[in-house]
């Protein structure tokens, strides 16, 4: 590629970044050496996937009280380590993040990049930003903030990403001459808060020899990405409640919902609601909303039944004390129910039959 040298074309971010840095919590004041705490460089390059730098902050700062180090977090049970994650969404990071601090424990920090890319649930860009900001290693780091600085900057059309090799190789050099924490930070910081989807070019440190601006092309390059659009499901969200306990599905070991308790869900398809009418089974509900997922959108609708006494529960439903939901990791949407039932609700106009719930939550009979 004839791209201009990288040490030369970055220069101006160094004493920029210096300047304009963002106060934050995993930071440390000393770029030019090792990090003091490479945990918390990991902890919160895992916090930061997919999720704001605002968000993040309070979740870090409880994350270190309660897991001050790989051992501790190590050791935490598994409840206690989805319960902090809990709102963060994606919660398989949390998991990777104890394996990965399990590893480190065990047998200490790797002592290289390939090390690092093998720990749980880094792969290369979280594996090249450990390795540069917590360790001084030249391994530059590529994420979406990255790609889109580079690709103006050097005027690349299409998707960056496929160049990963090529801008990688062509980063190292800047990173050797102006120091792989402060020149990988400042690259991230420049996308995040000035080279954004909509640049702010006014102050940006490299505006002068940024290709994409000089041609006018800072608005099409890089291309937007082109997202699916999410499928569209709606159902109920019940709360089964029987001698002050609720029916619950335990963590699964795998899968998107692996760690959190959930709810019973039904697809309203297949109950459809009908006029309500009094009977035996007591039913509120309260206001329905949309749950947006990366992938899916849900309608959901809650409601809660009370049964008289607890039966046995169907496979994979467990019975657990009302007193004890304040303690388990629920995702957003069961976390709004778990809420909710504090509240009074009303009885609902239309609602899909109890009793076909309640056998649908039942063992089968013997």
């Amino acid at each position: 590629m004839s791209w201009p040298s990288s040490p030369e074309l970055l220069a101006p971010l160094a004493p920029w970044f210096d300047r304009a840095r963002r106060d934050l919590p995993w930071r440390t004041a000393d770029l030019d050496g090792p990090h003091p705490a490479p945990y918390a460089v990991l902890v919160s390059e895992l916090m930061l996937q997919q999720t704001q730098v605002a968000t993040v902050i309070p979740y870090f700062t409880r994350w270190l009280e309660e897991f001050p180090d790989p051992g501790a977090l190590a050791e935490a049970p598994e409840d206690a380590v989805h319960k902090a994650w809990e709102g963060l969404g994606y919660y398989r990071r949390a998991r990777y993040l104890q394996a990965a601090a399990a590893s480190v424990a065990a047998e200490g920090w790797p002592a290289d990049l390939e090390g690092l890319a093998d720990l749980p649930g880094l792969g290369p860009y979280t594996a090249a930003a450990v390795g540069a900001i917590a360790f001084q290693w030249p391994t530059p780091a590529l994420d979406g903030n990255v790609f889109r600085v580079l690709a103006r900057l050097l005027l690349i059309e299409g998707d960056p990403k496929p160049l990963a090799p090529d801008l990688r190789s062509w980063l190292a050099p800047a990173l050797k001459a102006h120091g792989p924490s402060r020149m990988t930070q400042a690259l991230m910081e420049l996308g995040a808060t000035v080279c954004a989807p909509a640049p702010a070019c006014a102050a940006c440190p490299l505006a002068g020899p940024c290709a994409a601006r000089r041609a006018g092309r800072t608005g099409d390059i890089p291309p937007a990405a082109k997202r699916a659009k999410p499928k569209a499901s709606s159902l109920w969200l019940l709360a089964l409640e029987a001698e002050a306990h609720v029916l619950l599905h335990p963590p699964a070991a795998r899968g998107l919902l692996a760690g959190l308790w959930r709810w019973p869900t039904f697809e309203a398809a297949s109950h459809s609601p009908q006029p309500t009418v009094p009977g035996p089974r007591p039913i509120v509900a309260w206001p329905g909303w949309v749950q947006v997922y990366t992938h899916r959108r849900e309608a959901v609708s809650p409601l809660h039944v009370h049964v008289e006494s607890r039966f046995t529960p169907a496979e994979g439903l467990r019975w657990v004390a009302r007193e004890e939901l304040r303690g388990l990791p629920l995702g957003k949407r069961d976390q709004r129910l778990r809420d909710l039932l504090e509240t009074p609700g009303q009885v609902p106009l239309e609602a899909p039959d109890p009793e076909s719930l309640i056998r649908a939550c039942a063992a089968p009979s013997a």
